[in-house]
């Protein structure tokens, strides 16, 4: 066993001791679809803290011919038909490039440290192979398969560090791209290729140097979805377990979705949640909001517009293909809004084409990135007032409400908002507060100018009353009372035991003055 060939099950286990330890060896299935056909190089991007390490791991530990079978057992991958079919067959790499690259200057250094230091595991574990070329890496791995007939499962973490390290020195990336290409396309000695990383494959122009590979990413993770993150199933028995609220969980940590996986949670917050058995942000806090900051203040083709729109609960439609992968090169708004993509900080519908901010954990860390410099003023007074204008409703301070929403919507609208839809995505980020405690609801009925918004409490604030409001243009806030009573509305809160407050609230367009009505809905006795 060396530190880099045939690197032992050391890291799995000590995964498997954690307090936490959630199963994704089933992922292992369906790596070995593709192992030794034309389709076995993979590379699998997702954000930072969502378990790509471990996910390494654990594939090297599978395919490691120095592993026991033991390792293995009690978990999913053990029980799969096919668990002994590559189980320890293989010689594997394991190479994490962020490794080599802290401990080098420029590209040069990380290649040659990388090139000498596998070749030293290498001739150690061969001695006896009639090797052509001894400083040669990509030759004498050809020796060592010549002579053992033993695939080799490469597996690369952290592939695209170059790209987040060095952003601008193309002339470094085109230098590692090569080399990794000249390791690792059409050689017979591969039995499966595996990289990690946070961005896709790099593209110059409409073309790839990597474009062996097949890509699964934020953008669509295909198969491997249920192990981007945390699936609601794998949440659901965590919270039973430790005695936390479900509900609760899915408000801070769900939103990632894909075809085949509707609810996919960021796993490191899941996990800190549930040792501390508290709810707060734990995924950002391992960076700091500038690094959003960095990209929404871009302000591309109208991207600020974009960003304050989904905070206040919208969707944005994005073309994804001319994003290029990598950090640097941005031709449009919708560029950076892919890139926030793969780094987790939108969540994309890949059906509608729809980005949008995932949940309450992600929506904070905006707020945070938008409290610093005018053009985020709107954002920030916003919030400000949305601790206020709640408690108006509370308190039916029927005035008070119509006075906040009025201050809000006049500095949105003018910014970025002339459509029919304003007043909704205005009440939205005028009812930011509202976020702490409420799963919010948005429709849009067919109709002229209106919307609905349904404020409903989360098990852990039952004691909040639900909000159903109505919004109106050129017709009277009592009109949209009337209109949620006509359409029951409220009647989809029946079973809610707690208090249920109408709010009806109009607009005049000429005038720009708001009114609000506000009642308690009376239920039926029943």
């Amino acid at each position: 066993m060396g530190i880099y060939l045939n690197p032992g099950a050391d890291l799995l286990l000590e995964a498997k001791r954690d307090e936490i330890y959630v199963d994704k060896s089933a992922l292992i299935e369906e790596l070995n679809k593709v192992y030794g056909k034309s389709r076995k190089y993979v590379c699998v991007s997702r954000p930072r803290r969502f378990g790509k390490t471990m996910a390494a791991n654990m594939v090297c530990a599978y395919y490691d011919r120095t592993v026991a079978d033991e390792v293995f057992d009690g978990l999913a991958i053990a029980r799969a038909e096919d668990f002994s079919r590559y189980r320890g067959a293989c010689d594997v790499l394991r190479i994490n490039m962020q490794e080599f690259l802290s401990r080098a200057q420029d590209i040069e250094g990380l290649l040659s440290r990388l090139r000498r230091i596998v070749l030293r595991d290498l001739l150690r574990a061969y001695p006896d192979v009639d090797y052509f070329d001894r400083e040669d890496l990509v030759e004498c791995i050809q020796d060592v398969y010549q002579e053992t007939q033993r695939p080799f499962v490469i597996v690369i973490d952290e592939w695209d560090c170059i790209f987040r390290e060095y952003p601008h020195d193309t002339a470094a990336q085109r230098k590692y791209l090569d080399f990794l290409r000249d390791w690792l396309k059409d050689k017979a000695y591969i039995g499966l290729a595996y990289m990690t990383g946070i961005l896709p494959v790099k593209k110059y122009g409409t073309h790839s140097a990597l474009n062996m590979f097949t890509e699964y990413s934020m953008e669509n993770p295909g198969p491997f979805a249920p192990y981007v993150g945390f699936t609601g199933d794998e949440v659901r028995r965590l919270c039973a377990e430790y005695g936390m609220d479900f509900g609760e969980c899915c408000a801070w940590y769900d939103g990632y979705s894909f075809t085949n996986c509707q609810h996919v949670f960021s796993p490191k917050s899941v996990v800190e949640a549930m040792l501390r058995r508290e709810y707060d942000d734990y995924w950002t806090k391992t960076e700091t909001y500038e690094a959003l900051k960095v990209y929404i203040d871009l302000n591309e083709g109208g991207l600020r517009d974009a960003i304050v729109k989904m905070i206040a609960g919208g969707r944005q439609k994005i073309n994804t293909l001319t994003f290029t992968n990598d950090m640097t090169t941005f031709t449009s708004a919708d560029d950076v809004m892919t890139l926030l993509v793969h780094l987790g900080y939108l969540g994309y519908d890949r059906r509608e084409e729809e980005v949008f901010i995932p949940n309450n954990e992600i929506l904070r860390e905006y707020i945070a990135a938008t409290k610093q410099g005018e053009e985020w003023q709107i954002v920030s007074r916003a919030v400000q007032a949305s601790d206020a204008l709640l408690a108006a409703v509370f308190e039916k301070d029927a005035a008070a409400v119509a006075a906040g929403v009025e201050k809000a919507h006049l500095e949105t609208s003018q910014i970025q908002y002339n459509d029919e839809n304003a007043l909704s995505y205005t009440l939205s980020l005028a009812f930011y507060s509202a976020r702490r405690f409420y799963n919010i609801v948005r429709e849009l009925p067919a109709g002229k100018g209106f919307a609905d918004l349904a404020f409903l409490p989360r098990p852990q604030h039952a004691e909040k009353p639900a909000l159903v409001i109505e919004l109106k243009w050129d017709r009277a806030a009592e009109t949209a009372i009337r209109q949620i009573k006509e359409k029951e509305y409220a009647g989809a809160l029946a079973a809610y035991a707690g208090e249920v407050l109408l709010v009806g609230v109009s607009y005049d367009k000429k005038t720009r003055r708001h009114e609000a009505v506000i009642e308690t809905w009376q239920k039926a006795s029943s």
